[in-house]
């Protein structure tokens, strides 16, 4: 299952790509179905927080503390 996936989702309005590993993006949607969030709402959250690194890098850290918190990120 290991390689990159490029998708495509919609931020403030505006379209951007998102290149994550699959099991990023598996990972991704499992948070978002326990959290009960589409996962462009999550994205979005996420976005929302991030601080100053690229959407790709705060998505990837968002999936780990998550991981690690059980549950919490």
């Amino acid at each position: 299952m290991t390689g990159q996936s490029k998708r495509s989702v919609t931020i403030s309005g505006h379209r951007t790509s998102v290149s994550l590993e699959n099991e990023f993006w598996s990972a991704l949607k499992e948070i978002s179905a326990q959290r009960n969030v589409s996962l462009q709402g999550l994205i979005e959250q996420i976005d929302a927080t991030r601080s100053g690194e690229g959407l790709s890098s705060a998505i990837r850290i968002h999936v780990l503390r998550h991981f690690r918190n059980d549950g919490e990120a």
